[in-house]
């Protein structure tokens, strides 16, 4: 497809996807897409579609500045570390992948994505219910399950959030904000490193990019006042069906 820029639609996805990631999560389902149907190559849209979400995570994170004061310096040190390394192999796996290759894998993390946004309420609910260990006798295998989720969100943003939650709930983390402050802060990580590595590899479309991040933000900003009024099962039924279709579209563009 020949780049189509269109400022306009890319501004209004990235505001919709700051409001979407400020009420319930799944902006990249937005920004990712519209990168692509403006001509954009899936790898390079994939890594602006990082960058244009990356400031919400510091907002989210600040947000939960009182629990992460309350926690051992030495485990959030440990565990940014690994979401570093983790988000920066990811981003270098994405940038090796053939293009053709990403091309034909992208329609599937789309639907893993969708899917595994649908079932977050679940997974947290069965997390909770099959809880290994105390917050104070964390398990061992649980920084290999940190850096494998990293690496994912380096490669591909969607159902991040998701992910890391299920993964602080069965390691046993029963404290709620906890687990929201250590996803915020290791997203935010993982993330920035991840684009940082984008940055380098000259794999970031910056006219699109700067445009989306600026819309982005303004929308996650409006988004937290619109939070408290939205209903919550509308904007997650609204995310699973643009999943959905996003899906669709992007195996139909397979043939």
């Amino acid at each position: 497809m020949d780049a189509l820029f269109n400022p306009a639609l890319l501004a209004c996805a990235a505001f919709a996807a700051g409001v979407l990631n400020a009420i319930a999560g799944g902006g990249s389902f937005l920004t990712f897409p519209a990168l692509v149907f403006t001509g954009v190559p899936p790898i390079v849209a994939n890594a602006t579609s990082a960058l244009a979400v990356s400031p919400g995570y510091l907002g989210s994170t600040l947000g939960f500045k009182a629990e992460l004061r309350e926690m051992a310096p030495k485990r959030l040190w440990r565990e940014m570390a690994i979401c570093a390394v983790g988000g920066v192999a990811g981003a270098l796996l994405l940038l090796v992948t053939p293009a053709h290759l990403f091309a034909g894998i992208v329609p599937w993390l789309l639907l893993f994505a969708t899917l595994l946004f649908a079932a977050g309420p679940s997974i947290a609910r069965w997390a909770r219910g099959h809880s290994t260990a105390s917050a104070s006798n964390e398990p061992r295998w649980r920084d290999v399950a940190l850096l494998a989720v990293a690496i994912y969100g380096g490669y591909f943003n969607g159902g991040l959030g998701i992910l890391l939650m299920a993964l602080y709930s069965v390691a046993g983390e029963t404290r709620l904000n906890v687990v929201n402050a250590l996803k915020n802060l290791n997203s935010l990580v993982l993330s920035w490193l991840s684009v940082a590595a984008f940055v380098v590899a000259g794999a970031i479309a910056w006219r699109e990019g700067l445009i989306m991040m600026v819309a982005a933000t303004a929308g996650g900003f409006l988004g937290a006042r619109w939070s408290k009024r939205l209903p919550a099962r509308w904007v997650r039924l609204g995310v699973i069906a643009t999943g959905l279709v996003m899906t669709a579209v992007f195996f139909a563009r397979l043939d």
